[in-house]
């Protein structure tokens, strides 16, 4: 099967264009042998069409009885439900097609004609057979772009087998489908010229569209043919061969004078008809065979214009042969169509009137949409002959119309799978000019010549480069998409904001997103596709999942009436009618501005949170709306397309603006989702979510969590997919936020949270906030920002705020003009095209600057398709494998795929001999059949059922969102199953859930005065209240922070210190009389007070008390480890312990929650403090695996400087700190606060063993599957790939300079030189024995380590020193490790697998024996790196039968150890340094941590 670019991408402009006219006659041509030239592309042609139907009520039944439909979407009344079976057993579509055939059967007396039902687009309709024969079975209304047949096939999944192979036929021949290609199929599309073998190969063309002709009034309407609609394919195509057999003999149009003569009483029966079809190829390769390239010939050549088949009438004497007829290609509806390119009906006029334009969108079965633009124009009917392609057609019953001034509209209907309205607009636009000067018999070569043009041009990928096309007299641009994940915008997005005030926009998407039946409604055809289109852009990156019809002629509106969501639009004079047709309508007056609902009362549409509301309203207020003030200060343009370049380039910029407004709208709006997700088992809990909104947003979202669309946005978040959202939902990250990416804890109000929602309403303080983190200076310092002296500070104003955003800035945009296209089109014309768009490309290419690797990757997918086009598929290979090195983003796999199965077997012979192709072939064709799809589903978290043991407990706790951490998951099953057997019931699950979120609530309902407020830390919470209790200090409650426990005071509500965690030296309990009593009492000594603080806590002292120790010890622990993770976990357990005491209820309940008491229990168990030497030189610790169930081995770190560029953004000039962990994972800090600057991303998904910055904005990275991936440091995106190794990468050096290089070796034993500017090899030698597993750079010689062997060779690979183990261990089996060069001393520090020390060479003789300095208590050395004149050297220490991580400081010139470092609970897997002041380490997946130790 030859590929197909349209399901790619790839595609190049698919066109299909519809002419209409007065003239009855079809166009001449002769017909092709060919299959209709990319009909399985999905080239834009209507398919929507094909969605409207007449309702029969016996073909419902059957459709019922069968069972055979699809897919159904269904709304009952506001309660939506998906029903994705594949079968129709669900009730509610049962019910579904009961209401449309009674809703039928009711019409049926109302109405004269048959009306039809927009089902919505995903449900399959059933169609009769051709002829209004019906089948056994019913079939299914499927359209399948890939398909290159006319008519429709059932599905063989879900119906029975096809008719055998003679019906099929029969079928055919009735149909007057008889082209072998179109009824075929496997028959491969054919070329648009060129060699035998292209057509062979089926290669795609490059760019492939249709023009349809359709001409306007028919007066007499066809039995069997319904306006605006047919019934099915088959029906449509037979039903329209009979009304041309009839309309051969009847009178299309009677002007009014005519008609009053022959008693016809109106023209309100004329109806417009398809004329002719035009797709490409317009050219095959009979072209080859013209003699004599002029206009004339190109006339007489084969035609790609299609008919539908009739039977050849008699020949009468003296009228010359009939026309001949060509086949009607896929997808296109002739029928419902031209209805639409006439929606307000067809006007004859007695006078010319003005040209107009509109616009379309089409919905097939599959929900995919094509997009056309539609231009009207009048032409005036001269005489009784009327000329058509070049031929003359009599009709008896015309009259002579020239002294009557009869007007006829014609319009002509470009189709494609982009929205590109503007462009075609002007397209059209010039079109029109051309065919007003022509004469009627030259219109079919005009309309030919712009089809074929607009068939070549290609469409741009994604990325800032548009194509600018000369159509004369104006430049027309095509724009392309910002990325591939986003639509193309061609339109002024700022159109529903001269139409609306900013809160009446508000309201419609609200509409929009609680999934509404919405009709708009203008006086414009035109204004209705474009607002509509703007407010799915808004919406952007959510999509709308229904039905989407911005048109609706006067013979389709009882599509309005359909029970599913929609997104409809009619003209403004039939606002009554559609208002009476149907309740619950959302009614949009564009006109007006205004907003009703078609029942009397208003409409139950939510307001969208206010907070929300207010900033987008705030910032489209801001926006300048008029060019004309813009530009005021500019002089006027004397050069038409330079004015037309201004204008473009203001909306484009203004497009951005509203783009960034309205995705910051839907960020506030469902940023605080994330809070509520379970990645892992990709679980939503939507009622702790619906709990967390304020009581006025609570109908919004209650609405839109039940839409078809916030399930998909659900979809891509557990997904973590860095789409639009994504990204600004980082750029919107206030500091509170970023903290809480590396601490996590229960969800609490922060103090600063509370003060922000003062004066306090009713809005505002029953809004759940999201948690904040203890400040990481608690830990450090006493004071903020926790910053490390010795990285670069940042200026504070530039520092994330929650109440400032930024907006991305506006990117800038490229343009490339396609060459001129020749005339006439024959095989050599468009070859020679083809030839100029190579050289043209190339010669760009070769202009570029080093780093445009953006620009550069979109000239390589545009050569590429150019190559392909051209059927030079081993150069489009080649265009098409440079993606990786410049933008992956942009690959076409499938295309390249599809590319490879097509090429014969000398053709792949030869592309495999071809090194930069091997590795494309052996990934993109050799892999094994469909890649399994991830898993995508949505769970809602439920409370279990059943009873559950350990690893079902586990899974449980962490759907629920309570705790991730599995360790401390364990902990509490053995509290809540002390005593009894090892399994908890859902009923203890379901008390325990319910003590946690009632603790939860209580806390977040706190409410401190402000002077209390006053003497608490911003980022304070409180954690836990106790009852109003007697203390020393007065009466009042006891409150919890994650750093004091203080008092506060009842009656005139005040704040007494009780302590801080750091300050305490004793935590007991014990009891005081009072009279007869003992009542339990909690005592604290601290440090600052000689007075022990007492409260009378009664049965609250046991919990507390235990709370109380447990926070004492974790605070302890951070204190002494550098590690705020410890207070967190603390935080974790006390509430634990509350909710488990809350659960129980019983005597047993304290003793059950001190299982809980964990850091209580470790300080015990180990009293020894951290040794002097660790805590002085240890600044802090992190946790990059902070929210995973596990933590994760650090594989590789590395330090990045940060750069003061005034064109970035202040964060991206910080220093960062990047982190791998497992199977490709990527976690960068920001380095000047050890927040998190950018979540996990995935980085392939093999281990990573290296990573360097090659310059400023590349960091480079090299995995175990042999790949080099290249990640940009400010969009944090990894679209470049170096795959020229074939083992894994297991190092890299950078050599500054310019141009500066990057070496990598890979295990096999290969060392490749790279061009960091060019991203191509520039070098490349191999080196014997294997096992590369490092590279240094020094003084022009790379050191290699082999294992075996220390390698110093030059850069051309000759080798100069090296180190053999052998001959250097005898006595032992080892190998090298790793390896550090000391060149000012001349000496080689090594280190190698199972020894306790570190062996020193001498540089000048490696044959001496080295120097040994031993580790003490060390068992294996890991790592080494050198930091000024000190060697790090990490190493795994055995303690108590565990392996416990250990750093050695050893001084390079005494060659002893400075210092002993008790670094990790496990193995130190890497080190690396940051500006030689500070050296960070990370452990292994015991811990998963990262220390960050000073150096002196």
């Amino acid at each position: 099967m030859a590929p197909s670019v349209a399901e790619t991408g790839l595609d190049p402009f698919p066109f299909c264009l519809e002419f209409s006219s007065s003239n009855p006659s079809f166009t001449s041509g002769g017909k092709s042998d060919t299959a209709p030239a990319r009909a399985s592309l999905g080239l834009g042609l209507p398919r929507s069409c094909q969605v409207f139907t007449s309702l029969n009520p016996d073909h419902a039944q059957q459709c019922l009885n069968k069972q055979e439909v699809r897919k159904v979407r269904l709304s009952h009344s506001s309660r939506r439900s998906q029903l994705q079976p594949r079968s129709l057993k669900a009730p509610g579509f049962a019910a579904f097609l009961d209401w449309l055939t009674r809703a039928s059967n009711a019409l049926a007396h109302r109405r004269a004609s048959k009306r039809r039902w927009w089902l919505g687009s995903r449900l399959a309709l059933v169609s009769p057979s051709p002829g209004g024969r019906t089948r056994d079975s019913p079939q299914l209304v499927t359209s399948t772009p890939s398909a290159p047949e006319w008519r429709y096939r059932p599905d063989t999944r879900t119906t029975p087998p096809p008719p055998p192979s003679s019906e099929r036929q029969e079928d055919t021949e009735d149909l007057g489908l008889q082209n072998e290609g179109l009824n075929d199929p496997g028959a491969r599309p054919s070329l648009c010229c060129d060699s035998p073998d292209r057509e062979a190969r089926g290669v795609p063309n490059s760019s492939f569209g249709a023009a349809l002709a359709a001409h306007a009034p028919r007066g007499e309407p066809v039995p069997g043919v319904e306006a605006g609609g047919g019934r099915g394919t088959g029906a449509k195509v037979g039903a329209l061969t009979k009304a041309h057999d009839r309309a051969r003999t009847c009178s299309y149009f009677c002007p009014p004078q005519v008609a009053r003569k022959k008693g016809v009483s109106s023209l309100s029966s004329l109806d417009p008809e398809v004329l002719s079809v035009f797709v490409p190829p317009f050219v095959s390769k009979e072209d080859t065979q013209v003699a004599g390239a002029n206009c004339a010939t190109l006339s007489k050549t084969r035609r790609r214009s299609f008919r539908k088949k009739r039977e050849k009438p008699k020949t009468e004497p003296g009228k010359g042969p009939p026309p001949e007829d060509v086949s009607v290609p896929n997808g296109v509806d002739l029928l419902a169509l031209p209805q639409l390119c006439f929606p307000g009906g067809v006007c004859v006029a007695s006078e010319p009137k003005e040209d107009s334009v509109h616009f379309l969108v089409l919905t097939d079965v599959c929900g995919d949409r094509t997009y056309g633009v539609v231009a009207q124009y009048y032409r005036p009917l001269h005489d009784e002959s009327c000329f058509y392609n070049g031929k003359m057609h009599r009709e008896p019953f015309w009259p002579s119309a020239g002294a009557t001034g009869c007007f006829v509209p014609f319009a002509v209907c470009v189709v494609s799978r982009f929205p590109y309205y503007n462009a075609l607009k002007d397209c059209l636009s010039c079109l029109l000019a051309h065919l007003k000067l022509c004469k009627d018999f030259e219109v079919d070569n005009h309309i030919k010549d712009f089809a074929a043009k607009l068939s070549l041009i290609p469409s741009p990928p994604p990325g800032p480069l548009h194509l600018v096309f000369n159509m004369k007299p104006l430049q027309i641009v095509f724009p392309s998409r910002a990325d591939p994940e986003s639509p193309v915008i061609d339109l002024d997005l700022h159109l529903p904001l001269l139409c609306f005030r900013p809160e009446k926009v508000l309201q419609i998407l609200t509409c929009l997103l609680t999934e509404r039946r919405v009709v708009l409604f203008s006086s414009s055809w035109a204004l209705l596709p474009l607002v509509a289109e703007c407010f799915l852009a808004y919406l952007h990156p959510l999509q709308w999942q229904h039905t989407f019809a911005p048109i609706l002629s006067r013979h389709m509106l009882d599509f309005v009436m359909a029970p599913t969501s929609f997104l409809m639009g009619c003209h403004l004079d039939h606002f009554q009618e559609v208002s009476k047709e149907a309740d619950g309508l959302i009614l949009i007056n564009i006109d007006s501005g205004t907003i009703t609902s078609s029942n009397d009362e208003d409409a139950d549409v939510p307001d969208i949170p206010l907070l929300a509301a207010q900033a987008f309203i705030q910032r489209v207020q801001s926006l300048q709306l008029h060019q004309e003030l813009d530009l005021a200060h500019l002089g006027a343009s004397t050069d038409l397309n330079e004015g037309r370049a201004r204008r473009r380039a203001w909306q484009q910029r203004l497009n951005h603006e509203l783009q960034q407004a309205a995705l910051q709208l839907l960020v506030s709006i469902f940023r605080e989702v994330k809070n509520h997700l379970n990645y892992e088992h990709r679980v939503f809990n939507s009622e702790e979510f619906l709990k967390t909104r304020a009581p006025g947003d609570q109908q919004f979202y209650k609405q839109v969590l039940d839409t078809y669309m916030f399930h998909s946005f659900l979809k891509a978040r557990l997904s973590r997919r860095m789409d639009a959202f994504a990204q600004m939902d980082l750029d919107m990250q206030s500091d509170e936020d970023r903290l809480h990416g590396v601490l996590l804890s229960p969800r609490r109000p922060t103090i600063e949270k509370m003060v922000s929602r003062n004066p306090p309403s009713l809005h505002a303080t029953h809004r759940r906030m999201v948690v904040s983190m203890p400040n990481l200076q608690d830990i450090t310092v006493p004071e903020l920002p926790a910053r490390n002296s010795s990285l670069r500070k940042m200026d504070s104003e530039g520092s994330r705020s929650s109440s400032i955003v930024r907006s991305t800035a506006f990117q800038a945009t490229y343009s490339f003009k396609i060459p001129e296209i020749h005339f006439p089109l024959v095989s050599q014309c468009v070859q020679a095209y083809f030839s100029d768009c190579v050289a043209l490309l190339s010669k760009a290419m070769g202009h570029l600057a080093p780093d445009s690797s953006v620009l550069l990757a979109r000239f390589f997918y545009l050569r590429g398709a150019v190559h392909l086009m051209q059927g030079q598929l081993l150069d489009a290979l080649l265009d098409f494998q440079s993606l990786y090195k410049t933008d992956l983003r942009i690959f076409p796999a499938d295309l390249v795929r599809r590319t490879l199965e097509s090429m014969s077997g000398p053709e792949r012979a030869q592309a495999e001999r071809v090194p930069e192709l091997r590795r494309l072939i052996s990934e993109v064709a050799d892999k094994p059949g469909d890649a399994p799809k991830p898993d995508d589903r949505v769970k809602h978290f439920e409370l279990p059922k059943k009873h559950m043991q350990l690893d079902d407990f586990v899974k449980r706790v962490q759907e629920s969102g309570i705790v991730k951490d599995a360790n401390i998951i364990n902990r509490l099953f053995e509290a809540l199953t002390v005593g009894h057997q090892k399994q908890i019931d859902p009923e203890t699950f379901r008390d325990f859930y319910n003590c946690w979120k009632e603790a939860e609530a209580e806390a977040q309902q706190v409410s401190l005065p402000s002077s209390v407020m006053e003497h608490l830390d911003k980022n304070e919470c409180v954690y836990k209240l106790s009852s109003s209790v007697k203390t020393n200090r007065g009466v009042g409650k006891i409150a919890m922070t994650q750093k004091r426990l203080f008092l506060l005071t009842e009656g005139r509500p005040g704040y007494v210190e009780i302590s801080t965690f750091r300050d305490m030296e004793e935590v007991r309990s014990t009891t005081v009389a009072f009279l007869l009593l003992r009542i339990p009492t909690l005592k604290i000594k601290t440090a600052s007070r000689k007075e022990v603080f007492e409260a009378n806590l009664k049965t609250e002292c046991d919990v507390w008390h235990l709370m109380v120790k447990e926070m004492w010890a974790g605070k302890k622990l951070a204190d002494e480890h550098k590690d705020p993770q410890y207070i967190q976990q603390a935080l974790t357990h006390v509430l634990l312990m509350d909710a488990v005491v809350g659960t129980l209820q019983s005597p047993g309940a304290i003793y059950a929650a001190s299982k809980l008491s964990y850091f209580e229990k470790m300080k015990n168990e180990m009293p020894t403090a951290v040794p002097k030497t660790t805590s002085e030189t240890l600044k802090h610790k992190i946790n990059p695996s902070a929210g995973e169930t596990a933590p994760h081995a650090v594989d590789v770190l590395l330090y990045t400087p940060g750069h003061l560029d005034p064109a970035e953004k202040v964060e991206d000039a910080h220093p960062k700190l990047w982190c791998a962990l497992h199977e490709g994972k990527m976690i960068v800090f920001d380095a000047s606060s050890w927040t998190v600057h950018q979540h996990c991303f995935r980085v392939g998904a093999s281990k990573l063993n290296c990573m360097a910055m090659a310059e400023r904005n590349q960091v480079w990275v090299g995995a175990e599957d042999s790949v080099i991936y290249i990640i940009n440091v400010h969009s944090m995106s990894c679209n470049k790939q170096l795959t020229d190794h074939r083992a894994g990468v297991t190092g890299l050096a950078v050599q500054s300079g310019a141009p500066s290089k990057v070496y990598s070796c890979s295990t096999d034993g290969t060392v490749l030189a790279w061009n960091v500017s060019t991203l191509r090899v520039t070098g490349r030698f191999q080196l014997s024995g294997g096992r590369l597993s490092s590279i240094h750079l020094h003084d022009g010689c790379l050191w290699c380590c082999t294992g075996s062997s220390i390698v110093a060779v030059t850069t051309g690979g000759l080798v100069v020193q090296e180190l053999k183990v052998d001959e250097n261990f005898n006595e032992m089996r080892t190998s090298f490790l790793s390896f550090q060069l000391l060149p000012e001393q001349e000496q080689l520090w090594t280190a190698c697998a199972g020894c306790d020390s570190v062996y020193i060479w001498s540089l000048r003789d490696l044959a001496r024996p080295p120097q040994r300095v031993p580790l003490q208590g060390c068992s294996e050395v890991s790592c080494m790196i050198r930091v000024k004149q000190q060697i790090w050297v990490g190493g795994t220490s055995l303690s108590q039968g565990k392996s416990t991580g250990k750093i050695y400081v050893i001084d390079a010139k005494r060659k002893t150890v400075e210092k002993e470092l008790v670094a990790h609970a496990d193995v130190v897997k890497t080190l690396c340094s940051a500006e030689d002041r500070y050296v960070l380490s990370g452990s292994g997946s015991g811990e998963g941590k990262i220390a960050i130790w000073k150096v002196e």
